[in-house]
């Protein structure tokens, strides 16, 4: 299979092309040139399959070309090693737990597949690869478990200063090896921005191969259809039509979500749930698309001004809004409604969430109030304990500290200040 760039179809790569490179050459996103959907009896058998042969049946027509069987199931293996429990909290709403990976963030599953998969590509190469990856939060853990410790592949992570979690910051700062952290005098999206201008800038391409670890990259995009299978796998004997509401921020997760409804994932509806900032909510009710810069919430990972995967949500249903708006709604909500809501939540059911999830359940809760024999599933993204602070002050509870967060929060934090892209490129440069 090929995978092309939004901005111009004539651009092609192989898979392993595209990891590696991460971003086309006219910075355009790859996207793979079909998805052929899976037979109705994969579907129908699901829940006779295991999670990995799952994921194995799914990824398999986007990486065979490149990565051969064996290989690919020992990714997989690698890559799934923990649970994805659905939870039930009320009548037709349910959370799919995220957060039972290294770093207790979706982005674990990404991270690893993406993380093997290099490791896999970059053997008996010459040249060592750095993946330059901007975070808003949980990325940067993610990525820097996933990679620690990757022959031939260095990590250099750009983090806003001030603007994550405490314990999201020891995360990608603390681990050292071939991890290195760069602390942003900035918002998320200077940071991104930073990355994106350092694929282009040939002065550093023509000396280093450099490649992304965000979810532009397709191996830390793709593999994220997984979960979702693994829900419809746990939801279906509900006998309901299935939503599912994903808090939203550079749009990658949803639109995972979306690809394996194109490979055959039988789902009613998709919600896609952001706090102040409200880029796609605008969008989906104007049809004006109209970046702005990024507002700082409580519910941080998805502080996103200009989401980088809504074009493939966009390319998905071939830029036509009305067939977009058949199969997704988005909302956005405040801090304030946020907390608001997990009080509820922990009140009524003694369900803990956190503010993405809280995000997530608002969205969702808004679409049933039109379709309320629906069974919704929010997307719970990492664990509450990640946000400490905002959960003790907004819930006066104080979580159990899982032993994930506890081995990091006595270690050293380590990071490189910089405040512009000449500092980032001197780095680059002289690393």
């Amino acid at each position: 299979m090929k995978f092309y760039s939004l901005k111009n179809h004539n651009i092609q790569a192989s898979f392993k092309e595209a990891v590696i490179a991460g971003i086309a050459p006219d910075k355009g996103l790859y996207f793979p040139e079909s998805i052929t959907p899976l037979p109705a009896d994969f579907f129908e058998k699901i829940d006779e399959l295991s999670n990995q042969e799952i994921a194995f049946r799914a990824i398999h027509q986007f990486v065979s070309d490149d990565i051969p069987n064996k290989d690919l199931k020992e990714i997989i293996a690698n890559t799934l090693d923990f649970d994805f429990p659905v939870i039930d909290i009320e009548e037709n709403v349910a959370v799919l737990e995220l957060f039972h990976g290294p770093t207790m963030a979706f982005k674990d599953v990404g991270a690893r597949f993406m993380a093997n998969c290099l490791g896999y590509f970059s053997q008996g190469e010459k040249q060592d690869v750095t993946v330059l990856v901007a975070t808003s939060g949980d990325t940067g853990g993610a990525v820097a478990n996933g990679f620690l410790g990757v022959d031939g592949v260095k990590v250099v992570i750009l983090y806003p200063s001030g603007k994550v979690s405490e314990i999201q910051e020891k995360q990608l700062t603390t681990l050292g090896q071939n991890i290195e952290a760069m602390e942003v005098d900035g918002v998320f999206d200077d940071c991104q921005r930073m990355v994106k201008t350092a694929f282009l800038d040939k002065e550093i391409t023509d000396y280093k191969q450099l490649t992304s670890a965000n979810s532009i990259n397709v191996a830390r995009w793709l593999p994220q259809l997984f979960y979702f299978l693994f829900a419809y796998k746990q939801a279906k004997s509900k006998g309901k039509e299935i939503v599912f509401s994903v808090p939203s921020g550079n749009f990658g997760n949803i639109c995972a979500g979306m690809v394996a409804q194109k490979l055959g994932m039988p789902v009613h509806h998709f919600v896609a749930s952001t706090n102040a900032n409200d880029v796609v909510p605008k969008f989906m009710a104007n049809g004006v698309y109209e970046p702005m810069p990024s507002v700082a919430t409580i519910s941080n990972a998805m502080d996103v001004g200009d989401p980088s995967n809504f074009v493939r949500i966009q390319q998905l249903y071939q830029n036509n809004l009305d067939t977009l708006r058949n199969n997704l709604s988005s909302y956005s909500f405040t801090d304030e409604t946020t907390k608001a809501v997990m009080k509820k939540v922990y009140s009524d059911t003694g369900y803990i969430l956190d503010p993405h999830g809280a995000v997530g359940y608002l969205g969702l809760k808004e679409h049933q109030k039109s379709h309320p024999n629906t069974f919704g599933i929010v997307l719970e993204t990492a664990h509450p304990v990640k946000f400490l602070d905002v959960v003790e002050e907004t819930l006066a509870v104080k979580p159990e500290i899982p032993p994930q967060i506890i081995k990091v929060m006595d270690k050293e934090k380590k990071s490189h200040k910089i405040s512009g892209y000449e500092e980032l490129k001197s780095y680059l440069m002289d690393s």
